[in-house]
C-alpha cells in the first residue's frame, strides 16, 4: 500500500467507529471496513486478515460494556465459542486465499433470508430476559455455531446476520442477550482466526491498530445502546443495515 500516515489512520479510526457500532448492534460493519482497506491498496486476503485486529478489539470492548451493565453468562458464551472455533480454523485456512465472483450475491441472499426469518417468526424475541434455553435448543445452537465459526473464520463479513438468528431463533434468547453472547463468541474465534492469518498472509499491524481504535469505540457504544435502548433499537438498526447491504450487494458491480 501507499505511505501510511496520520490522515489515513484518522480515516480508518472514523470508519472503525461506524463499523464497530454496526457490528455489535446488528452486523455488517466489515462490509464498510474491508472495502476501505482494499481501496487503500491491500490485497483481499491481507485486508481480510488485518480487519481481524479491529474485530477482536471491538468485541473485547463490547464484552466489557455488557459486563459493566450486569449482562454476562460466560459459561454459556464459552461453550458456544468452543463449538465455533473448529469451524473458524477451517474457514480461516480457506479465507487466506479468498476469491470468487459470486460471493456478494450469496451474502446478499443470506442477509435476505435472515431478515425474512426475523420478521416472519418473532416468537423468540418476545421471550423474557431471564428465559433459559431448553436442552434441545442448546444442542441446536451449539451445532449451528460450528457453521457460524466457519463463516466468521472464512471472511467475517456478515457473520452477525448468521449468529443472531442462531441465538435468537434457534436458542430463544432475547436480542439483548443475543448480542451479549455474540460479542464474546466472535472475540474467541477471531483470536484463533487471526492466528491462522498471521501464519499465512501479511498482516499490517499499524493499519489494523488504527482501525481497531475506532472499532473499540464503536463496539462500546453499540453495547451501551443495546442495553439502554433494548430490542426495538436493535431490530430497527438490523433491518436498516440488512436492506442497505442487500441493495448494495445485488445492484453494485
Amino acid at each position: 500500500m501507499a505511505e501510511f500516515g496520520f490522515w489515513q489512520a484518522a480515516m480508518l479510526a472514523a470508519v472503525g467507529v461506524v463499523a464497530g457500532f454496526l457490528n455489535v448492534m446488528a452486523g455488517g460493519g466489515s462490509l464498510l471496513s474491508v472495502p476501505v482497506l482494499v481501496f487503500m491498496g491491500l490485497p483481499g486476503p491481507v485486508a481480510n486478515g488485518t480487519n481481524r485486529i479491529a474485530i477482536l478489539a471491538q468485541n473485547l470492548s463490547a464484552i466489557t460494556a455488557f459486563f459493566r451493565r450486569g449482562f454476562s453468562d460466560f459459561r454459556l458464551s464459552l461453550s458456544l465459542a468452543a463449538c465455533a472455533v473448529p469451524g473458524a480454523v477451517a474457514g480461516a485456512l480457506l479465507g487466506t486465499g479468498l476469491d470468487g465472483v459470486w460471493f456478494n450475491r450469496i451474502l446478499a441472499l443470506v442477509m435476505l433470508g435472515v431478515m425474512l426469518v426475523m420478521h416472519l417468526d418473532k416468537g423468540a424475541a418476545e421471550r423474557p430476559g431471564d428465559y433459559r434455553p431448553t436442552r434441545t435448543q442448546l444442542l441446536r445452537g451449539h451445532l449451528l455455531m460450528v457453521a457460524v465459526g466457519f463463516w466468521g473464520g472464512f471472511i467475517q463479513i456478515g457473520v452477525g446476520f448468521l449468529i443472531m438468528p442462531v441465538l435468537n431463533r434457534a436458542m430463544g434468547l432475547d436480542l439483548v442477550r443475543t448480542n451479549m453472547h455474540k460479542v464474546f463468541i466472535i472475540a474467541v474465534y477471531t483470536t484463533v482466526a487471526l492466528a491462522v492469518f498471521v501464519t499465512r498472509v501479511e498482516i499490517l499491524w499499524l493499519v489494523g491498530l488504527a482501525l481497531a481504535l475506532g472499532n473499540s469505540i464503536g463496539g462500546y457504544l453499540g453495547a451501551h445502546f443495546t442495553v439502554t435502548s433494548g430490542e426495538k433499537l436493535i431490530r430497527l438498526v438490523l433491518n436498516l443495515v440488512l436492506i442497505a447491504f442487500i441493495i448494495k450487494l445485488l445492484f453494485t458491480p
